[in-house]
C-alpha cells in the first residue's frame, strides 16, 4: 500500500472518492452527486440520497481521533440535539452504528460517519474572516448564546461511562506535549519570537491555575466557533463541525470565536455582541472577562502547534506567516510588553 501522505493532492482526492462510494453502501438508499466539499482534518463529501435528502459523509483523518473518541463526539451531538440545540443530525448506518470502518487498498482503514446536511450559508472562512455584508450583531450575539447553551448543558449532562474526548486544559494547551503540538518548536519562529512565546507560556500556566476550573467555567466545548462553522439561514444560526470538541474552558470557546476576527475593523462590535449574547444566557463574572487576553493567546499558540505538526500541507504553508505574527502580537498584548 502506498503511503497516503506521499500521494499528491489529486491522487488523495481520487482515492477518497473511491472510499466514499464504497462507504455509502453501508447506509440505506442510493446516493448520487458525490462531491468533495472540504478536505482538511477530515474529508467531507456531499451526496444526495434517492429520496432527495442531502447528506454529509465524513471520512476521518487517520490517527487523529480513536474510534471511542469519534463515537463520543456523535453521542454528545445527539445529546445536544435532544436538549433543543440545533446540530447536524446523525444518520446511523444500516446496522444502526454511529460509525463504520472502511478499508481501501491505497488508503488503509478509515472511520466514516454520515450527517444530515444543514441548510444555510457560512458566515465566512478562517482565512478571510467574516463576510463584509454579514449582520454582525445578529451573528455574534446568536453565536454567544448558542455557546452558552452548550456550556450549560455540559454542566448538567451525565456522560456515558465510555465517553472519551481530548482536553483543552493546561496540559493540552501549554504542557510538555500539547494536543495540537509543541508550538515553540515551529521552525519558522525566530529566536526572539520563540522566547516571547515561552515567556507567555510560563505566565499562562500561572494564570490558568489562579483562574481555576469548575463546572461554571470548564466542561465540554465545541472549540471551533470559526466563521466557516457558523451557518446562517434567515433568522437562524446553526453550528457545524464538532471534530475539535473536547473538555475546555468556556472562555477558550469565546476566544476561538474571536480569533479570526482580530483584524476585522468591526472587531470591537463583534466582541461586544459575542460576549453580551453569551452573558444573556450564562452570566460571565469579571474574573471570566479578564481572562480573554489569556485565552486569545492560548488559541493563537494552538494554531502554531497545528501548522508545526502539519508541515508541508497547503493550509500550513499559506497560513503560517499570519498565524505567527498574530500569536506573537497576542503574546505581547497578554504580557503587556
Amino acid at each position: 500500500m502506498t503511503e497516503f501522505n506521499t500521494l499528491n493532492h489529486d491522487q488523495q482526492v481520487a482515492h477518497l472518492h473511491d472510499l466514499a462510494r464504497h462507504a455509502l453502501q453501508h447506509w440505506d438508499g442510493d446516493f448520487a452527486d458525490i462531491e468533495l466539499v472540504k478536505f482538511r482534518e477530515n474529508a467531507v463529501f456531499s451526496a444526495w440520497r434517492h429520496d432527495g435528502q442531502r447528506v454529509a459523509l465524513r471520512i476521518h483523518r487517520n490517527g487523529y481521533h480513536c474510534e471511542a473518541a469519534l463515537r463520543s463526539e456523535l453521542l454528545w451531538m445527539e445529546a445536544l440535539e435532544s436538549a433543543g440545540i440545533t446540530v447536524p443530525q446523525i444518520i446511523r448506518a444500516q446496522d444502526q452504528r454511529h460509525l463504520i470502518e472502511v478499508s481501501h487498498a491505497d488508503i488503509g482503514e478509515r472511520h466514516v460517519d454520515m450527517l444530515a446536511w444543514l441548510p444555510g450559508a457560512t458566515a465566512g472562512t478562517s482565512e478571510a474572516g467574516v463576510q463584509a455584508d454579514t449582520e454582525i450583531d445578529f451573528l455574534f450575539a446568536e453565536a454567544g448564546a448558542i455557546a452558552a447553551r452548550i456550556h450549560l448543558h455540559s454542566a448538567h449532562w451525565q456522560q456515558p461511562d465510555e465517553f472519551v474526548r481530548h482536553a483543552w486544559d493546561e496540559e493540552g494547551l501549554i504542557g510538555a506535549n500539547p494536543f495540537w503540538g509543541r508550538f515553540w518548536e515551529l521552525e519558522q519562529l525566530s529566536d526572539e519570537q520563540r522566547d516571547l512565546l515561552q515567556q507567555a507560556r510560563r505566565q499562562a500556566r500561572q494564570d490558568l491555575r489562579q483562574y481555576g476550573r469548575h463546572l461554571g467555567n470548564f466542561g465540554m466545548i465545541h472549540a471551533d466557533l470559526v466563521p466557516e462553522n457558523l451557518l446562517i439561514e434567515g433568522p437562524c444560526l446553526r453550528l457545524i463541525d464538532f471534530d475539535d470538541a473536547g473538555f475546555g474552558w468556556h472562555m477558550f470557546e469565546l476566544a476561538t470565536a474571536l480569533y479570526f476576527c482580530l483584524d476585522d475593523p468591526r472587531y470591537e462590535q463583534i466582541k461586544t455582541a459575542l460576549i453580551e449574547g453569551y452573558h444573556a444566557v450564562k452570566p460571565l463574572t469579571e474574573a471570566d472577562r479578564q481572562t480573554l487576553a489569556l485565552f486569545l493567546l492560548l488559541r493563537g499558540t494552538t494554531y502554531l502547534g497545528w501548522i508545526h505538526t502539519r508541515q508541508g500541507t497547503q493550509t500550513a504553508i499559506e497560513m503560517a506567516p499570519m498565524l505567527i505574527e498574530r500569536a506573537c502580537g497576542l503574546a505581547r498584548d497578554y504580557l503587556q510588553v
